[in-house]
């Protein structure tokens, strides 16, 4: 059986779980790092919508799978237009754990079709997770240059 396609990441922000949740479900936090327009339900079977991210401009849709406040999220992924990777096709978790006075955020992102795809989004995440920690923490990330590849 071949090994799954995976991106595993980490990263340590120096907010609390609460403010970091925020800045991942709230749309108008969330375009403080990432996107042009969002558009979140935070419930199981609401729609995650994240339009023109990176240098691509592809929009991510999915839909929310768990929503524990401050705890966790995990929502299907995939990109608008795109066979090899369509909305919902991929899924992604991310765990925010109280650490060091603030916040480890850590994130599997698991279903990705092929390593092309995988080294992409792999790329994407180091880029995206870098923004959101800055943002989280009260550092305005600027602009945001986009990134090679789809994510």
């Amino acid at each position: 059986m071949p090994e799954p396609f995976i991106v595993r990441r980490e990263t340590q922000i120096a907010a609390p779980r609460a403010t970091v949740f925020a800045y991942l479900t709230d749309p108008e936090k969330i375009l403080s790092w990432m996107g042009s327009d969002a558009t979140t339900e935070l419930h199981p079977g609401g729609l995650y919508l994240v339009k023109d991210i990176g240098d691509s401009h592809h929009s991510a849709r999915g839909a929310f799978r768990e929503v524990v406040p401050v705890h966790r999220l995990a929502y299907t992924f995939g990109w608008d237009g795109r066979q090899e990777m369509p909305p919902g096709s991929s899924l992604v978790e991310i765990d925010l754990i109280e650490r060091d006075g603030g916040t480890l955020l850590r994130m599997t992102h698991s279903g990705l079709p092929n390593e092309v795809e995988c080294a992409s989004h792999d790329k994407g995440w180091a880029h995206y997770l870098g923004r959101l920690t800055l943002a989280a923490a009260g550092r305005d990330p600027g602009p945001d240059p986009g990134v090679s590849g789809d994510m």
